[in-house]
């Protein structure tokens, strides 16, 4: 077995989820829990078939988000890897849909971090063993950390 990581390349401001699946008809139940989830989403799938043609099928709303999912799924060509590539949305707002999707799998991240992949190889293919998702923490929040955080989150709308 052969471990590599893969640097997932994207834009600071864009989130990703990235998950495994287990059927062609993926992309098209994905999008469609995208586009009920949040009017206007803006989104790119990819996803990486694992039998039979072995493509990359794919989907969204916008072109661009479209080509960097798409590129990302070339790059750590695992089989049945999803990725969705979000703008002005965070994650929060679709998970609970995807999760729905009857061909999910598993969701191995929800980010805007830095993101990379830890994949294996053998003589039957590749595989994600995980993600590194973020910098380590450098310590404990404080009262005033407290403090910023729940008003952060009032203030973004996520909590009363």
């Amino acid at each position: 077995m052969e471990l590599e990581t893969v640097k997932v390349e994207k834009d600071e401001e864009i989130n990703i989820i990235m998950g495994q699946s287990h059927f062609i008809k993926t992309v098209e139940d994905i999008y469609e829990a995208l586009i009920t989830s949040v009017p206007g989403i803006e989104f790119g799938i990819a996803f990486c078939e694992a039998s039979g043609d072995r493509l990359i099928r794919y989907d969204g709303t916008k072109e661009d988000l479209v080509e960097i999912a798409i590129e990302n799924a070339k790059r750590i060509n695992t089989g049945h890897l999803f990725i969705i590539i979000l703008e002005n949305t965070y994650p929060i707002n679709v998970l609970s849909d995807l999760k729905k999707v009857d061909e999910v799998c598993n969701i191995y991240c929800a980010t805007a971090n830095p993101l990379e992949v830890v994949v294996a190889e053998t003589e039957n293919g590749r595989g994600i063993l995980g993600v590194i998702d973020g910098e380590p923490t450098v310590g404990v929040e404080n009262e005033d950390d407290k403090k910023w955080r729940k008003n952060l989150l009032r203030d973004i709308g996520y909590k009363r």
